[in-house]
């Protein structure tokens, strides 16, 4: 079957899920908001909308992307990610296939085709990608010669070598790889067979992170038919249908989906998983993006319950917990307890971190926002009371952003010696992705604060500058940070700096004198210009 008839094969039998999967649990939905019964002894990503500049999500935008920062994120994505390859019948969570060789067949070929798999993968996971892609594509060959050109050990080559190459982001190359291993295995088991479920996963995530969305879609209907409800694989391809509608922007289906895998973990008694925790952020994220905060608010305060329960107050994991319910609190006004849950998680922080680390840095300005949005609801009434708050808010923002700015300092001068802490590179990237956000989003916020305390008739000092030093400032981290490293390609990054300039730029335009200025009205509007270029050509690239 060629390529083209194998795609359209694809989208031709995409069923509608509506009608076909089982109706959502209306007991399982509201027992969300209801603190569940737990064991104490249990272990437990795209273009950023911008958004008005005392919204809390401008907070919420970066979490949990590294879970390592303790913020609040869903991350439920971190390790549950939809894009991540995860096992199936026939792989072994790397995405790699691995068909035991029952084979009669035996020849130099096929003993040829068991050492360069065996190798290939051992290079694959060391990292060693180039020398794995040569072993992989000659065990493609071998197994072609040893077992016949439409054999499954030939799909399974196929797929590990596609699966290399998804992870080099060789996109075009990995998916004819995937079609001719879907192809093989079909036409060798039949379409209904786990393992074309297994292969169809994989494609699936290749077209999810290339945000071919209906593509993704087609091959998790098509693998959750061939699994059928009592395959222990359903729930989880339910809960990557159910991102992929997300995406598409069908909430409903989508949190009908999702919903409807959680239950299925529960009822299988791993309700206090982190597969179900990671799965129940995640919901919380749609629900939050949906301005449905009762319901995001209701996932926070039970996952905070099951962090508290197994794992005390003494722990990270109930942190960001605690850290995702007070960001929630924020968005809906609950500002009170928003702020004590921040004043917990830093006394906990300050006595699990080292001084200086990012989470302290970022629990700062958690803070900030707070008594910032406080300021914000008592001006007019109490003005002397808002000027206050603002006060404290300067002062966090203070330390956020001098820990952000120490970090940075330090991982410059460390490059290269990733290892001497036994963090790996990834980890230190994103630290430092982590710090930049944080340093930007608490200088900026630091102009928002000059600006509103001068509007303050009561205020005593007023510095007309204030807010400009503070912008240039951000301009200025950007580049002895972010430009000429792969920071400068982050969306949020940009999405920060680009928030930077167009603030600046409304201060140079309200002038009431020509003052001079490091940088010109018009320079500012063409970078915005040529960061919006390259925001806008991000999201439709990952469309």
């Amino acid at each position: 079957m060629s390529m083209t008839r194998i795609m359209s094969a694809l989208l031709r039998r995409t069923h509608s899920f509506s009608s076909s999967r089982a109706p959502v649990s209306n007991s399982f939905a509201s027992s969300l908001s209801v603190k569940p019964k737990i064991s104490c002894q249990n272990d437990c990503g795209g273009h950023t909308r911008k958004l008005h500049l005392l919204d809390p999500r401008l907070w919420i935008i970066f979490s949990g992307q590294a879970a390592i920062l303790g913020f609040c994120g869903n991350v439920a994505l971190a390790e549950d990610d939809p894009i991540k390859p995860r096992s199936g019948d026939s792989t072994d969570g790397s995405g790699l296939e691995r068909i035991e060789d029952g084979s009669v067949v035996s020849n130099i070929h096929t003993s040829k085709w068991r050492v360069f798999t065996d190798s290939g993968r051992e290079h694959f996971f060391q990292g060693k990608l180039e020398p794995a892609e040569r072993l992989f594509g000659s065990a493609i060959q071998e197994a072609k010669e040893g077992f016949g050109e439409r054999d499954p050990h030939v799909a399974s080559a196929c797929n590990n070598l596609a699966e290399l190459y998804r992870v080099k982001k060789e996109f075009d190359k990995a998916e004819p790889l995937y079609l001719e291993a879907v192809s093989i295995l079909e036409e060798y088991y039949g379409p209904e067979d786990v393992r074309v479920g297994a292969t169809l996963h994989n494609l699936g995530q290749l077209y999810l992170v290339q945000r071919k969305l209906e593509e993704a879609r087609s091959c998790y209907e098509m693998k959750r038919r061939v699994l059928g409800h009592n395959h222990p694989d359903y729930a989880e391809t339910m809960y990557h249908l159910g991102t992929v509608l997300h995406l598409q922007g069908k909430d409903t289906d989508a949190e009908a989906l999702i919903l409807d895998s959680l239950k299925i973990i529960e009822d299988n008694g791993q309700g206090e998983s982190m597969t179900y925790i990671r799965r129940l952020r995640y919901l919380s994220q749609i629900y939050i993006r949906s301005n449905r905060l009762a319901d995001a608010e209701n996932i926070h305060r039970k996952l905070l319950h099951m962090m508290e329960l197994s794992k005390g107050w003494n722990s990270m994991e109930t942190v960001i917990a605690a850290e995702a319910l007070a960001v929630t609190l924020q968005l809906s006004g609950q500002l009170s307890e928003a702020q004590e849950l921040f004043e917990k998680c830093l006394n906990t922080q300050k006595k699990l971190l080292p001084e200086g680390h990012i989470q302290i840095g970022g629990n700062f300005l958690h803070m900030a926002k707070t008594f910032m949005l406080q300021a914000t609801q008592l001006r007019g009434t109490n003005n002397s009371e808002a000027l206050s708050k603002l006060d404290k808010a300067k002062d966090y923002l203070g330390d956020s952003s001098r820990i952000a700015k120490d970090v940075l300092l330090k991982l410059k001068n460390q490059k290269g010696k990733e290892q001497k802490q036994g963090k790996s590179s990834e980890t230190l990237r994103n630290y430092e992705h982590a710090a930049l956000v944080i340093l930007l989003r608490s200088l900026e916020s630091l102009a928002v604060l000059e600006t509103s305390k001068n509007e303050i008739p009561e205020a005593k000092e007023r510095d007309p500058h204030a807010a400009e030093d503070a912008l240039l400032q951000c301009l200025s981290a950007y580049k002895e940070f972010g430009c000429g490293s792969q920071l400068q390609d982050s969306p949020e990054v940009k999405t920060e700096y680009v928030t930077c300039l167009e603030h600046l730029s409304v201060l140079l335009a309200n002038r009431e004198t020509m003052e001079a200025s490091p940088i010109s009205l018009a320079e500012l509007k063409e970078e915005v210009k040529r960061i919006e270029m390259d925001l806008l050509g991000s999201h439709k690239k990952g469309s």
